[in-house]
């Protein structure tokens, strides 16, 4: 099992849409197992993934008690391919987390979960504090999507520092540019420099249609040329876990 975590510490950068299509691809093109853990008490996947969860907010309870995951994990319209929503018990989520002063609780969680899923993908809150805290300890892989833009490369620079100063054992990131648009100069130059080599995900309209149908991009339009960078970025990230599942410890 592999966990891998979409999180960004700014917000507005196609992070849900990105976290939604990942847990796509992975249970449909790649057939694994996967499970779609929404961190983020907006509760976009739910709402991209066309369910509309009206439950009593427990999410929480999760992490200070002996709760059971399973017990509010939700079906999709794709067989493999399951999602634990959002709530608003999640907006005092990092009150509580402060409370309990566990820092790999949401490890455990996720490995409880181990044999259920090969794959969870954790769509997280655009916060630096304890939810990222768990979220470092828990991830095998941070995928961090940044737009090309001088804030966002300071924003990239605050991650690595705060796993330089707190996390002495942390996962590997995969920043990803996103929202990128070839047309803008401004953009060019950031691909082709500070982002160089990055995985390129593009402004397009047909991404910005999966808000609107309420469906990952590959299930209505896997024919675009917006579907192409995404699958790349799909494969990159399997590629990246199969080296880490082969490579003895």
């Amino acid at each position: 099992m592999a966990v891998i975590a979409v999180w960004s510490i700014k917000g507005g950068v196609g992070k849900t849409t990105l976290a939604v299509d990942i847990a796509w691809r992975s249970a449909v093109r790649s057939h694994h197992k996967t499970l779609l853990w929404d961190l983020d008490p907006q509760a976009g996947c739910s709402w991209m993934l066309g369910l509309d969860c009206k439950r009593p907010p427990r999410v929480t309870s999760l992490f200070h008690r002996d709760a059971q995951a399973t017990d509010l994990v939700l079906e999709t319209r794709w067989p493999d391919l399951k999602l634990l929503p959002a709530d608003d018990s999640l907006r005092s989520l990092s009150i509580a987390l402060a409370r309990i002063g566990h820092r790999r609780r949401l490890s455990q969680l996720t490995k409880r979960l181990n044999g259920q899923f090969t794959r969870i993908i954790l769509d997280c809150p655009p916060v630096m504090n304890e939810i990222s805290d768990q979220v470092i300890g828990a991830a095998d892989l941070l995928i961090v999507p940044l737009p090309p833009s001088p804030l966002s490369m300071r924003a990239l620079d605050a991650i690595r520092q705060e796993l330089v100063r707190n996390h002495s054992r942390h996962p590997p990131i995969l920043p990803v540019l996103s929202m990128y648009d070839g047309r803008r100069r401004l953009h060019r130059e950031v691909h082709q420099g500070i982002a160089a080599g990055w995985p390129v995900i593009p402004m397009a309209s047909a991404i910005e249609q999966a808000a609107v149908r309420r469906q990952p991009l590959g299930a209505f339009a896997d024919w675009s040329d917006s579907s192409a960078p995404l699958q790349r970025l799909w494969d990159g990230i399997e590629a990246k876990l199969r080296l880490r599942e082969t490579t003895p410890p």
